[in-house]
């Protein structure tokens, strides 16, 4: 439900794919919301839809191949009826991206500086000389030693976690209300892994901005987001804070996924939980019935609804059919 504070408020949102004459929906039936000052993780296996669902908000879908359902809400404004035009104004200036391949999304031909330089081209009034100060300002505000020698320098010749650095810089360059963060340390090691996080949280704290933080990494959702939308086989299955995500975790998938990871609970030699099977691909999904069933064969099929909607057991705690009532793992009794 939008408030005053609601940047984005996505409304039964589906995004489908083209395969010969048919869609398929990478995402169905989605609706989330994100706060001003908030950061809201979407977390899930590979092929669960979370990229998609990013690339849709801000607009980088192919739209000959593909088609969009429902509502994207932006101060009001339908994303969804955008031409590309239009789209442009608000991409880089309103909502921007960080990417989880910063090499890929760099110019390779450009310097750094041309690079972060362009976006304020194109969405400021800024002179030669206010738009160098405001590099030199982003390239300092994201930890990047040396900028006047980084400006000159070119994509490869920086280190992975440099150059996520610099996207980040491009991100915030226009300091936009919504930034989405698809997988943004995913390529780098441990230590600037930490690094990264914390300069998001920084800067979130400081602009007030939105984030969605798109991940498969729980450990860094416990330690970044506010609040956590689990996405499996294009669907929202759980959403809560994240507090209560992990200490009261409900959906199946959820709980397979917590149980997936070590933690200080796992005993040495204990070996970890392992979810059967893959995520269903887009042209195998199930018509009805819970997308997660067939990876949990123990459960007895009464314990699944024909059409398991998202619904509030808790205030900001949904969760999608009543399956978690009766879930437990293998070889484990029920309570």
């Amino acid at each position: 439900m939008a408030t005053d504070n609601t940047l984005i408020e996505v409304n039964n949102l589906n995004v489908g794919f083209r395969f010969g004459d048919e869609y398929y929906n990478a995402v169905e039936d989605v609706s989330i919301s994100l706060a001003k000052n908030e950061i809201l993780a979407i977390v899930g296996e590979s092929g669960c839809g979370k990229s998609t669902l990013a690339t849709a908000i801000i607009g980088l879908h192919d739209p000959h191949n593909t088609r969009i359902e429902g509502e994207i809400l932006y101060n009001g404004l339908d994303l969804t009826k955008l031409n590309e035009k239009l789209y442009n104004r608000l991409r880089g200036n309103d909502i921007s991206m960080i990417f989880q391949d910063p090499l890929g999304s760099l110019n390779p031909v450009m310097t750094i500086y041309k690079q972060i330089e362009e976006s304020l081209i194109y969405h400021t009034k800024l002179n030669d000389k206010e738009r160098y100060d405001r590099v030199l300002e982003l390239l300092n505000q994201v930890g990047i030693p040396k900028p006047e020698r980084v400006m000159k320098q070119y994509p490869h010749e920086l280190s992975g976690g440099m150059r996520q650095r610099v996207v980040i810089a491009i991100a915030l360059a226009n300091k936009p209300p919504v930034i989405i963060a698809d997988e943004p340390t995913t390529a780098l090691d441990v230590t600037i892994q930490a690094q990264i996080l914390d300069l998001m949280k920084d800067i979130q704290e400081e602009t007030e901005s939105g984030i969605i933080l798109i991940t498969h990494d729980l450990g860094v959702v416990a330690e970044t987001a506010d609040r956590v939308a689990v996405m499996y086989a294009g669907q929202i299955v759980e959403e809560a804070p994240v507090d209560v995500l992990f200490t009261d975790p409900k959906h199946p998938y959820t709980r397979s996924l917590l149980n997936s990871i070590p933690n200080e609970l796992h005993e040495d030699g204990e070996e970890l939980h392992v979810i059967q099977g893959t995520v269903p691909s887009l042209q195998n999904l199930p018509r009805k019935g819970d997308r997660f069933r067939d990876r949990i064969p123990w459960i007895p099929d009464e314990a699944f609804d024909e059409d398991p909607i998202l619904h509030e057991i808790a205030p900001g705690h949904k969760v999608r059919g009543n399956s978690w009532k009766y879930f437990h793992f293998e070889g484990e009794e029920m309570e």
